[in-house]
């Protein structure tokens, strides 16, 4: 019997046609190879959708896939790096929502008086600093507050020490030692005669000379006025090699990575750069030099910011993600701990006084025009309740002139509320950039500047502001404490000092979960990330923490006692717990 030729030909190629698709649907659907697999872990993903995970593959520096181990193996060959947790928790690097940077740099590198308990402690440190350090050279130091001490100086004015006792164990030495919140300073007799400085000079506008019941200066400079000392400092400074000067900072970044890396943080939020510094962390980003990523806010007075936005800004992801500079930065008061946080009511312990108002509103209202025009954020530092409201004051007449817009802009620390402003963050859509330690790391002082009911309802507010809607993020605005993220996230679940254990009104604070996305998700969003890191989700950045403890789960006394195990950006280990 003929068979039919077409009949069987056509069946052949139905059987090619078939078993080619087999084919070409098993090679479209044979998964990728990761670079590589973290297996065996309890993350937790900070997404909605899937928020416990035990496995994340990674590919070119991002998720590649998430999910049970069995689901993830299949993306690994004999290439794929593998890395067995055996149960660690892990999570979303920590995102550091305001520090600055090359500070934390420059103090890793000086005296940092932190932990110091006294002035006499700090005293010693510095004459021993003196006595190894070339005459005439300056010495420098951070991180003393007079009201974190156990006894006060014996010569005092609100509790400052008198420069008397260190002026005459550093003759040789002109000494500035910087507040720990950065809005004060000490110098010695020294470093006032190169700066000018006498019974006669007068306050500036914005700061205040602190003296004795003579008129003399006690070595003491509050916000403003601490311009008189740094510019003497600059003047010795110019004198300086470039090259030296330009190593000196290198090597404060390099030191400041390290710490940071260390600690679980993979993205830094800098509050405030020169422009020469942003050029600098762009060229390092460009040159593969940055091991996290950095996010910069530029801060310089009007005119050389109206002069230095170029056509360059805003910097968006340059060297592939690992520095953006979008935001512009300014103030309008000072700290808390040195009298310059502007109230609305004087000061319970200064009854005369109602703080500072560093920078004047017109010109914060001039560079928030500069924002709008550049399209960038603008972040303004504010800490009192009169600086906060006139701040929101501002935004809100910008934001309806300019009308509906994606705007971020933040108000940095907003510490310190009248509580009718509480509600007009949620409803203007403005971020409250705080820093959960200064909570804690204030506590014992803020009563006594605020009495009890200012304290009680508008002091770092964070529960009364998630509930009327704000974003609320956090960190540390190291070197003002320590970058330490565990430690703020911690004060942000307890409010709790963990030295005394003393509780700062507690029914303010945050869930576990709320703690973790406000140093996550909430920060990726105040900075425009929001799409590319702050949760572990498919094609977002591979950027992690494997941590000791489960930060949702452990005791609460555990928190500061759990350990960086891993530290990975951009899929790839940055730090290893015993190794770096």
């Amino acid at each position: 019997m003929l068979l039919n030729t077409n009949i069987v030909t056509n069946k052949y190629l139905l059987g090619l046609f078939l078993l080619g698709s087999l084919l070409l649907g098993a090679c479209q659907e044979a998964p990728v190879k990761a670079d590589f697999i973290l297996a065996n872990g309890n993350f937790y993903t900070v997404d909605t959708t899937q928020q416990r995970v035990q496995a994340i593959a990674i590919k070119d520096g991002r998720i590649l896939a998430l999910g049970t181990n069995e689901e993830v193996a299949v993306y690994r060959d004999s290439t794929t790096e593998y890395l067995d947790l055996e149960g660690h928790f892990a999570m979303p690097g920590f995102i550091e929502g305001h520090g600055h940077f090359s500070g934390l740099g420059s103090g890793l590198m000086n005296l940092n008086f932190l932990r110091a308990k006294s002035w006499d402690e700090i005293v010693q440190l510095v004459a021993t600093k003196a006595a190894e350090t070339p005459a005439s050279t300056w010495v420098v130091g951070r991180g003393w507050h007079q009201e974190k001490w156990d006894t006060a100086p014996e010569l005092s004015i609100h509790g400052y020490p008198a420069h008397h006792s260190l002026s005459v164990l550093t003759r040789d030495h002109p000494v500035i030692l910087r507040h720990a919140s950065g809005h004060a300073l000490f110098a010695n007799e020294a470093a006032m005669k190169l700066a000018g400085v006498n019974a006669e000079t007068p306050d500036p506008r914005g700061g205040h000379i602190v003296r004795n019941s003579q008129g003399e200066p006690i070595g003491v400079f509050e916000e403003r006025a601490m311009a008189l000392i740094t510019e003497a400092y600059e003047r010795y400074r110019s004198s300086l090699s470039e090259t030296d000067l330009l190593q000196e900072w290198e090597k404060g970044i390099r030191l400041a990575q390290d710490e940071c890396l260390a600690k679980g943080i993979t993205s830094f939020q800098d509050a405030g750069s020169s422009f020469p510094e942003i050029d600098r962390y762009q060229a390092m980003a460009n040159n593969g030099e940055l091991d996290l990523r950095l996010w910069a806010m530029v801060r310089l007075p009007y005119q050389q910011l109206a002069a230095g936005l170029t056509d360059q800004f805003p910097i968006i992801d340059a060297g592939q993600g690992f520095f953006t500079c979008r935001a512009i930065k300014s103030e309008v008061d000072g700290a808390l701990g040195a009298f310059g946080a502007w109230l609305l009511a004087p000061y319970d312990d200064q009854p005369d006084f109602v703080g500072q108002n560093t920078t004047q509103l017109e010109t914060v209202d001039s560079i928030a025009g500069l924002a709008l025009a550049k399209n960038m954020q603008l972040c303004v530092h504010a800490i009192g309740d009169r600086a906060n409201q006139e701040v929101l004051n501002l935004f809100e007449k910008r934001f309806a002139e300019a009308g509906p817009q994606d705007y971020r802009w933040r108000i940095e620390h907003s510490q310190h509320l009248d509580v009718a402003d509480i509600p007009r963050f949620g409803q203007l859509g403005v971020i409250a950039s705080m820093q959960a330690i200064h909570c804690t790391s204030d506590a014992p002082f803020v009563e006594k500047r605020l009495g009890h009911e200012r304290a009680r309802t508008g002091a770092y507010p964070w529960r009364s502001l998630l509930d009327a809607g704000a974003v609320v993020t956090n960190g540390t605005d190291a070197p003002v404490e320590d970058v330490d993220p565990l430690a703020s996230y911690y004060a942000s679940v307890t409010r709790r000092r963990p030295d005394s254990g003393l509780a700062f009104f507690p029914e303010q604070a945050m869930t576990r979960a709320e703690g973790i996305y406000a140093y996550t998700q909430a920060n990726a969003y105040a900075a425009f990330e929001e799409n590319d890191k702050g949760s572990l989700r498919v094609g977002k950045m591979a950027d992690l923490v494997i941590l000791s403890q489960d930060l949702l789960q452990c005791p609460a006394d555990d928190i500061m006692a759990t350990k960086v195990l891993y530290t990975i950006v951009n899929g790839k280990i940055k730090y290893q717990a015993g190794k770096n």
